[in-house]
């Protein structure tokens, strides 16, 4: 097939998995055709099948806001023509869905819209009554729907009241990147003693990612344990959490890393991570810590129960509780034992349950039926 493919193109757990997939299907013999703003933040040079056209957007006095969205569908609608194009698969319903909806109404060629909910379309974007119809329209005018979570797809339906059928298919990562690593000197170059226990958290230091209940949860764990955390990201919230940790006199127990290429190094020095947001539809974290053999301590909200099996691969936690997180951190770290058996957990759950070939295959048969129908 040839497959058009929508993303935002910067760090993100959506441009992340719209890359990868995109690289996967290309390696299965589909032609790939990213239209985007720039060249996603994953996609390498040189591969195979895969192309790439920009999204320009031309600024006119006329205009107070560069219309990237038009731009988007006229870039969309010259890909479908001059490419012959059978799928175009966006990720966000806004403004991907409906820019790709306008494109298809601007050609013969019968494109199917196939779009793929990440969670802040929804979650964030779908509360606000100015967005909310258009959010409904792009899904409603979608020839497919899909969510990354069970818990998105019943959220979608309740909060914009749409019949719509929405498929679940679950996040995946590239075990060739994500996997257990030596990383001894990794410690040493850090400062952290070979016994001691470290805490990871990784995302992008936004509201709701609740970055300081990590760092009270923290606080409360070295109440018991000696411990170094590290905080791997970068965003608005990064200049409060670094109070916090000055406040709480945590510095020298504290490692701001910044955005980081290698995480799955940075993951393979820890004992456990914590995701402890206030929304989060999958969390793709989760899953490269798993794979890294890292257990997981995660908020009671969104798909995060279904990526981790409480008591097994990881631990379920009430949000905005750092008192009952602290514990579950604490009967990890206490029991080497019970780490270790998570931690195999784990690896097993991301490389079996959520394994990238089953989940490419999900989005195939996607794409047949739509172009069947």
């Amino acid at each position: 097939m040839k497959i058009g493919i929508t993303c935002y193109p910067t760090v993100g757990g959506s441009g992340v998995v719209a890359t990868e997939l995109g690289k996967a299907l290309a390696q299965k013999g589909h032609q790939v055709h990213f239209i985007t703003s720039s060249i996603p933040y994953r996609l390498e040079e040189g591969e195979s099948n895969i192309y790439f056209h920009e999204v320009a957007v031309s600024s006119y006095a006329v205009f107070q806001y560069p219309p990237y969205d038009l731009a988007l569908a006229s870039k969309m609608a010259d890909v479908i023509k001059q490419e012959k194009l059978d799928i175009l698969h966006v990720h966000y319903a806004v403004p991907h869905a409906v820019s790709a909806f306008l494109a298809k109404e601007m050609v013969e060629r019968k494109v199917k819209i196939v779009t793929t909910l990440h969670g802040t379309d929804i979650t964030v974007l779908g509360y606000d009554p100015s967005l909310s119809e258009m959010i409904r329209f792009g899904i409603e005018r979608s020839d497919a729907v899909t969510a990354v979570s069970d818990d998105l797809a019943a959220q979608t339906k309740n909060l914009l009241r749409t019949n719509s059928r929405i498929d679940t298919i679950y996040n995946f990562i590239d075990n060739k990147i994500y996997y257990p690593r030596e990383a001894a000197g990794l410690k040493r170059e850090l400062g952290i003693e070979e016994n001691t226990k470290v805490i990871v958290h990784v995302s992008n230091f936004r509201k709701v990612k609740r970055v300081e209940d990590v760092v009270l949860t923290f606080h409360k764990v070295l109440q018991e344990i000696d411990a170094k955390l590290l905080l791997i990201g970068d965003g608005p919230e990064l200049p409060v959490i670094r109070e916090l940790v000055d406040q709480l006199g945590l510095n020298g127990k504290v490692h701001i890393t910044g955005s980081q290429k290698r995480v799955a190094e940075l993951l393979s020095i820890s004992d456990v991570k914590l995701l402890l947001s206030s929304k989060e539809s999958f969390g793709l974290v989760i899953l490269e810590a798993m794979a890294c053999g890292v257990p997981v301590i995660g908020a009671d909200v969104g798909g995060i129960p279904e990526v981790i099996q409480h008591g097994k691969s990881g631990y379920i936690t009430p949000v905005k509780n750092p008192e009952a997180a602290a514990q579950r951190v604490l009967e990890l770290l206490q029991n080497p034992e019970k780490q270790k058996a998570m931690a195999a957990e784990a690896m097993r759950r991301a490389a079996e349950d959520f394994r990238k070939e089953d989940i490419v295959k999900q989005y195939e048969a996607i794409y047949e039926r739509v172009v069947e129908e």
